[in-house]
């Protein structure tokens, strides 16, 4: 199958009048909920915090359903980032979902007892993802204390994971500047 390229469409989108490109937003809009998340989004501020909350229940979901034990589909928890930070543009949020990732992972093994190395590195890519993103954008004054306190949850946790969340933690974050 032939890609469209962006200069094709480009070249498409210019050849439509408004009233035929608003339709076919439109349509768009009807078909496809992540195009209904993002324009709601853009155009409902508070909507934002709901859509939050939806994929923060996504990503529960895979460490702690209503029922039964959690499935622990990585691929199901990391896609709900992913689509979430093409739906909302706020780093206060998409800060906010990847560290409650790492929490719930923390919770999930503390609940339920040693899991294995694979689910450690990916909680430990994940809580390095989620520290540099926080660090990228500024945002150590409203999430170091949470990336504080999964270290320390983690602490005692095998497969060397207690460790991994401490270097991690401190290769952004000195001691020194726990005072400031």
């Amino acid at each position: 199958m032939k890609q469209v390229r962006a200069v094709d469409l480009k070249r498409y989108i210019s050849s439509r009048s408004q009233t035929e490109l608003t339709n076919e937003i439109l349509e768009l809009y009807k078909l496809f909920p992540a195009v209904k998340e993002y324009y709601t989004a853009k155009i409902v501020p508070d909507f934002e915090q709901e859509v939050l909350e939806k994929y923060k229940k996504i990503i529960e979901n895979e460490f702690f359903p209503a029922r039964g034990f959690g499935k622990l589909r990585f691929s199901v928890a990391n896609k709900a980032i992913i689509d979430f930070t093409k739906v909302v543009k706020s780093p206060t949020y998409i800060a906010e979902l990847k560290i409650t990732y790492v929490e719930f992972g923390v919770e999930f093994t503390k609940t339920y007892g040693d899991i294995n190395e694979a689910f450690y590195n990916k909680m430990l890519a994940m809580y390095e993802k989620t520290a540099d993103y926080i660090v990228n954008e500024n945002l150590e004054d409203v999430f170091r204390m949470r990336l504080e306190n999964v270290m320390e949850e983690g602490q005692g946790i095998g497969w060397g994971f207690s460790e991994g969340l401490a270097e991690i933690y401190y290769s952004y974050f000195t001691e020194d500047e726990e005072d400031v």
